[in-house]
C-alpha cells in the first residue's frame, strides 16, 4: 500500500465492556483486539526508515519490524521482535503511556495532526502478547553456562523482573528480595485487575522461576537483613535495588489522620494485593462507603476513584486543583473514569477534612482555583481564590498525590548516597556510590511507569553483568 492508501485506514478501536456493567465488576475493562484488527491496525504504520517511534521507547523496541509482521499475520514473528527487547510485552501493552513515548513520535499521528490517531503500537504489541500466553507456548530464554556469580534483586517489580531475567540469562546466580507475600511490586499491588489481570503478571513470575531465578518473599531489606550482609555473609557478588516508590505523600493539612482518609496506596493495596473486593474471603476488607472524594489527577487517582466504585461506593468525586488538561492521567483512564460514573472537580483542592464526634471523616474543606503563570513542570500553577472556601460531605478521602522512596534501605545502608527525596543517586550506567550496589526503577527516577523502570533494568543488567566479568 501506498502512504496516501494507509493514511486513510481506519484507526480500529479497542472493543470495552460496557461502562454501567464493568463498573460493578473486576473484569478486564479493555477486551483487545482480534485477529483481524490487530492485522489492519498494524498494516496502517508507515515503516518510516529513520522509525521515530523507537526513539520514544525506552527499551527500543524494533516498532516497525514487529508491525510490518503482525500486519502480515505473522504473530510469532511479531512477538519475537518484541521480546528481544521486553520481557513484559502483555502487561506493557495495557499500562505504559504509549501515547506520550512510542505513539508521541509516530508519523502517521503528526501527519494527522492527532495523536490519537497515530498507530495503536501499544495495542498491537498486547494482541501478540496475549496470543502467545494463551498458546501456552511462550519460549523460555537460553540460559548461559554457570558463571559462579551471584546477584541479589531487591524488589519484584518491573525493574527488579527485567534485571534478574537479564542477568540469568547471562548464566548468573540470581535471588529476587521481596518484602510482599507475593511477587510482582507495583504490577500487583498497585494497578488494579481491571486494568492489569494479576493472572498475566503470574505467568511472567512463574517464567522467571523455570529460567532458575530463585525468590523469597516476606523478606524486608533493611530489617530482614541488610544489604551488608548480602554480600558480606551470604556471599553475593552484586545487589540491584529496585524497591520502587511506595511510602505514600499526605497534604499535611488538618484531620489526615482521621478514620476514613487512605493513602492511594494503602486503598489499592488492600483491594488489589489482598482482594478487599471478595469481602466473603478478604482477611482485610475495605469498609464500604456511601461518599468518596479522591484528591489528585494521575494515574494513581483514577485507578483510585474506579476501584472504589467497584467497591460499592454510591458517588464517588476527584478533586483535582489544576484543569482536566493538565491532569498527568492518561486520556484512556480520564475517559474510563468519566464513562463509568465519576464525578470530575477541577480547580479545587482540599485545605481541612472534618471529622464528627468518633473521630470519622465526614466532610471536607475545599477552595477554588484559578491558573496561573507555568510552574517547573510547565504546567500552569494553580492560585486559590480568596474566600472561595465551602465543605463538601464525604464519608471516605483517598488522597493520590503522589509517593516517595521508602528511606529504609538508605537509612541501612552506610555510604549509599541519596537525594534530599530519598532517590538512590547513580551513574549513567545505574552503579550507586557504593562498590558493587546499583539501582533502578522508581527508587532512582521517583514515580516513573513501567517501562521507564524496565529500561532502568535493562541499563543496570549490562552494567552489572560487565562489573562480574571484570
Amino acid at each position: 500500500m501506498t502512504p496516501a492508501e494507509k493514511m486513510a485506514i481506519k484507526p480500529q478501536d479497542m472493543p470495552s465492556q460496557a461502562p454501567e456493567e464493568r463498573r460493578h465488576n473486576m473484569r478486564e475493562v479493555a477486551l483487545g483486539y482480534t485477529e483481524e484488527m490487530a492485522k489492519t491496525e498494524a498494516s496502517r504504520c508507515l515503516g518510516c526508515k529513520g522509525a521515530p517511534c523507537v526513539d520514544g521507547c525506552p527499551v527500543k523496541i524494533r516498532i516497525p519490524e514487529f508491525l510490518a509482521k503482525a500486519a502480515e499475520g505473522d504473530f510469532d514473528g511479531a512477538i519475537g521482535v518484541i521480546r528481544e527487547s521486553s520481557l513484559l510485552p502483555g502487561i506493557c501493552g495495557r499500562v505504559c503511556p504509549q501515547e506520550k513515548q512510542c505513539q508521541a513520535n509516530c508519523t502517521l499521528g503528526k501527519a494527522l495532526k492527532d495523536v490519537g490517531k497515530a498507530v495503536a503500537i501499544g495495542r498491537v504489541e498486547r494482541f501478540c502478547a496475549d496470543r502467545q500466553r494463551e498458546s501456552g507456548k511462550t519460549p523460555l530464554p537460553q540460559i548461559k553456562p554457570s558463571t559462579g556469580k551471584r546477584v541479589a534483586v531487591i524488589g519484584s517489580g518491573p525493574a527488579g523482573i527485567t534485571v534478574a531475567a537479564d542477568l540469568r540469562r547471562e548464566g548468573h546466580d540470581v535471588t529476587i528480595f521481596e518484602a510482599f507475600h507475593k511477587p510482582g511490586g507495583v504490577l500487583v499491588y498497585g494497578i488494579p485487575e481491571f486494568r492489569l489481570p494479576k493472572a498475566i503478571v503470574q505467568s511472567e513470575i512463574d517464567s522467571l522461576k523455570a529460567m532458575g531465578v530463585k525468590i523469597e518473599t516476606n523478606f524486608v531489606v533493611g530489617r530482614t537483613s541488610r544489604i551488608s550482609d548480602l554480600m558480606e555473609k551470604e556471599g553475593f557478588d552484586a545487589v540491584f535495588i529496585g524497591t520502587g516508590a511506595g511510602l505514600p505523600k499526605f497534604m499535611g493539612i488538618p484531620g489526615e489522620n482521621l478514620v476514613g482518609v487512605y493513602s492511594a496506596n494503602e486503598y489499592l493495596t488492600r483491594a488489589n494485593l489482598m482482594k478487599a473486593y471478595d469481602t466473603e474471603h478478604a482477611h482485610t476488607p475495605a469498609i464500604v462507603s456511601c461518599k468518596v472524594a479522591v484528591l489528585g489527577g494521575g494515574n494513581v487517582a483514577m485507578d483510585a476513584a474506579r476501584m472504589a466504585l467497584r467497591l460499592g461506593a454510591e458517588e464517588v468525586h476527584l478533586i483535582y486543583r489544576r484543569t482536566e488538561k493538565e491532569m498527568p492521567a492518561r486520556v484512556e483512564e480520564v475517559h474510563h473514569a468519566k464513562e463509568e460514573g465519576v464525578i470530575f472537580h477541577t480547580l479545587e483542592n482540599a485545605v481541612e477534612m472534618l471529622g464528627d464526634d468518633h473521630g470519622c471523616v465526614r466532610a471536607i474543606r475545599c477552595l477554588r482555583y484559578e491558573l496561573g503563570e507555568p510552574d517547573a513542570s510547565g504546567r500552569r500553577s494553580p492560585v486559590p481564590i480568596p474566600g472561595s472556601e465551602f465543605d463538601f460531605d464525604v464519608d471516605t478521602v483517598i488522597v493520590a498525590i503522589g509517593n516517595g522512596s521508602n528511606p529504609l534501605i538508605s537509612r541501612t545502608t552506610e555510604g549509599l548516597v541519596v537525594t534530599k527525596r530519598g532517590n538512590i543517586v547513580v551513574d549513567e550506567n545505574n552503579k550507586s556510590s557504593l562498590p558493587g550496589i546499583y539501582a533502578g526503577g522508581d527508587i532512582v527516577l521517583g514515580a516513573a511507569t513501567v517501562i521507564l523502570a524496565m529500561g532502568e533494568g535493562r541499563r543496570a543488567a549490562k552494567a552489572i553483568n560487565e562489573y562480574l566479568s571484570e
